[in-house]
């Protein structure tokens, strides 16, 4: 479930192992460049963490940050 705080959208992944959590990076990253919308993200292991909010509108969550979220639940 994603949390807003901070003026950031935030929700943690986990999954199997590390190729399970690479290749859901990968599906986040092409969705996220087709909306020119790109998180701010770690990874370690197995665990996936991303942050969104949109820079140019001041570092504020927006419906761009909502409907990247909304793509990303969808690529679970």
């Amino acid at each position: 479930m994603w949390q807003e705080k901070n003026n950031q959208l935030y929700r943690k992944f986990e999954f199997t192992n590390f190729s399970e959590a690479f290749a859901f990076m990968t599906r986040v990253a092409m969705e996220a460049e087709k909306m020119d919308h790109h998180p701010l993200w770690t990874n370690v292991y197995n665990k996936v963490e991303i942050w969104l909010s949109t820079h140019d509108a001041g570092n504020v969550v927006t419906d761009k940050d909502k409907k990247l979220a909304q793509k990303i639940d969808r690529l679970l």
